[in-house]
């Protein structure tokens, strides 16, 4: 692995909440090709043991220890180390979480698509290992399955599965062109960190690995996570059509919306008024209107397919041209 990553710098930000009992094992698992872990302490109950991981550490890897004045969640505590990260000049960050339930072991395969640069940004996918996938708790599959293709239609990778996944490796020069304001600071984190990525043409590559499930609670409920993150995906999803298909650029899936989104609304909006107005009247309604209505909906429908399909097809593929 060393000769893998020659001069290249490799940091590990771990965000910090209660979690004294198990960072410990994550500290003791980390190799020694990494230059640098940085821990970013986001004020929970639970102090951070600080001279019990300096003494886990291998001797190999330089600490940082911060900590942010406030509780600002995950997303908050992971910038702050992502800014550190940067300040070191390093070329790949991976983020690490705390509550040892990621498998350290997959960090070679999680730098490696990097440094061949067929990827900019490397994460896991539960979905993919069936034997792990059963382990998981039914509501936790139910949940990450919608969330998963609510954020694929909100952030335009449509290739990428498990988006909520925080096991990542993301190449720094991307990390530069971000504006940190932009990413949410706490569940919704990862997901805001896709979205920006997309308009860096980022290529995203998922990597299979198993999830582990200790006895920790988690506050997050996954199963109501659709519902909670609704707004703020909707929100994603407006922002980058406007900017992807009508500020950026303007091509044939912005006349498939333009034609197709007005047309369907017509559909939908002029039948309903139809059928009330006749309803009361207690006629039938003339065949022409139901005509009109039929071929608006069915148009702006098919219309609105050919932009899903297009909007598809143009997503950041991983065999883009270097």
């Amino acid at each position: 692995m060393k000769q893998l990553l020659q001069n290249r710098k490799v940091a590990i930000v771990i965000p910090y909440y209660n979690a004294s009992e198990k960072i410990t094992y994550v500290i003791n698992k980390i190799p020694e090709f990494i230059n640098y872990v940085i821990i970013v302490d986001d004020c929970g109950n639970q102090p951070l043991p600080q001279e019990i991981i300096l003494a886990n550490i291998n001797k190999q890897t330089e600490i940082f220890f911060l900590k942010n004045q406030s509780n600002l969640g995950v997303g908050g505590a992971t910038k702050l180390g992502f800014k550190k990260a940067i300040d070191l000049n390093v070329d790949i960050v991976i983020k690490v979480d705390a509550d040892n339930q990621m498998d350290l072991s997959y960090l070679p395969y999680l730098i490696e698509p990097i440094i061949s640069k067929q990827a900019d940004y490397v994460k896991g996918n539960r979905f993919r290992d069936f034997k792990a996938l059963k382990k998981m708790p039914v509501i936790r599959r139910i949940g990450n399955l919608v969330l998963s293709f609510l954020i694929k239609i909100s952030t335009g990778y449509w290739n990428v599965f498990d988006p909520t996944n925080g096991y990542f490796a993301v190449k720094v020069t991307d990390l530069k062109q971000l504006d940190f304001s932009k990413l949410s600071n706490r569940y919704f984190f990862e997901t805001s960190l896709i979205a920006e990525l997309y308009y860096l043409d980022s290529r995203i590559m998922d990597l299979t690995m198993p999830a582990v499930y200790n006895d920790e609670k988690s506050s997050m409920k996954v199963w109501q996570m659709p519902i909670i993150f609704s707004w703020n995906l909707l929100k994603l999803f407006i922002k980058r059509i406007l900017k992807k298909y009508f500020l950026f650029d303007f091509n044939i899936g912005s006349l498939y919306i333009l034609a197709g989104l007005p047309l369907f609304l017509f559909g939908i909006i002029y039948g309903i008024h139809n059928w009330i107005y006749y309803s009361n009247l207690k006629v039938l309604t003339p065949t022409g209107t139901i005509m009109l209505v039929t071929l608006s909906i069915i148009l702006g429908f098919q219309l609105l397919l050919q932009a899903i399909q297009y909007d598809i097809i143009n997503s950041p593929k991983l065999n883009r041209n270097e």
